[in-house]
């Protein structure tokens, strides 16, 4: 029985197809066992009892998800919101999305002077650019520390120059967590905007100009367009860390100014409650989810209309 080129190319493609999941079955199970096991941990440990001491009680509970949206008064069991839960994830996403435009205001400049620049030298700038990953984030938070504390670089230059009597109150505020993040996530944004603007065909820039088009109607009908992708991108990779970071309102806030992060390692450590730190690490990770479903549709729809 003869088989005609359509069938044995096709049998061929589904038999390639095969051999690719075969040969990608590892991996991915590796993948997965490493990033959904300890989400389905999570996950468990949200709808169980808490412990006397910390760890929890196999019994199931909803009391967890009930703390993250409410709280109950220990004297009259009135129920009411838990305001301080909402006020903490709104200065998270406050400061998550005040981190990404400034972030977005500062990277892009940076990323269009490194684009611009000849060819041979950019990999110089790429390279100052990338240099601060070298170093560890705890490192790096204290350097910003010792720069804007009462003693610090910014204050002693204010008073010797005249400019303040007394020294200004940068540290432990918001002002301090929005300068450090800004400052640890700013590669995280010049990167991708980099990488979209190299691509970038400046003959189009140039063909604006020609006709008479103003450098701000060049910049948001012809650049900013084209560059989309890598703005999508840059925005996405500030806007998840700064939302969860731990370590720069720990280290800058002092302790005071809380953020998601810090409000889930304090369930998980003083206040002994992990099933209500695992129920917020799932909220956490659903609005991340909801950040990512928004990146995945504008880039679909910014790829389709490129193909269009």
């Amino acid at each position: 029985m003869s088989v005609s080129p359509a069938e044995l190319s096709e049998t061929l493609r589904r038999k390639d197809i095969r051999d690719r999941w075969f040969l990608s079955a590892p991996a991915l199970i590796l993948i997965g066992v490493a990033s959904a096991g300890p989400l389905l941990i999570v996950v468990l440990y949200s709808f169980l009892a808490p412990g006397s001491y910390g760890d929890v009680k196999w019994a199931f509970s909803t009391d967890g998800w009930f703390n993250v949206f409410f709280s109950r008064d220990i004297f009259d069991e009135t129920v009411s919101l838990a305001e301080a839960h909402f006020s903490i994830f709104w200065r998270s996403i406050r400061v998550a999305l005040a981190t990404t435009v400034l972030c977005l205001i500062l990277g892009f400049p940076t990323a269009y002077f490194i684009a611009t620049r000849p060819p041979h030298n950019r990999s110089i700038w790429l390279f100052v650019i990338t240099i601060p990953f070298w170093t560890n984030m705890l490192i790096r938070a204290f350097a910003i520390q010792e720069v804007i504390r009462t003693e610090g670089l910014v204050n002693t230059l204010l008073l010797k120059l005249g400019i303040i009597s007394a020294p200004i109150q940068m540290l432990f505020t918001d002002f301090a967590i929005l300068l450090g993040m800004t400052y640890v996530h700013l590669p995280l944004m010049v990167l991708p905007l980099y990488a979209s603007l190299e691509k970038l065909d400046f003959r189009l820039v140039e063909a604006a100009y020609d006709l008479y088009a103003s450098r701000l109607n060049v910049l948001l009908k012809v650049i900013v367009p084209l560059v989309k992708p890598g703005l999508i991108a840059g925005s996405i990779l500030v806007f998840i860390p700064a939302l969860s970071s731990y370590v720069i309102p720990r280290v800058l806030g002092g302790g005071k100014n809380l953020m998601i992060g810090n409000l889930i390692e304090l369930q998980f450590g003083q206040g002994r409650n992990w099933p209500l730190g695992a129920a917020l690490s799932v909220t956490l990770v659903a609005i991340v989810l909801v950040a990512l479903l928004f990146y995945v549709r504008n880039v679909g729809k910014s790829g389709g209309g490129a193909h269009g």
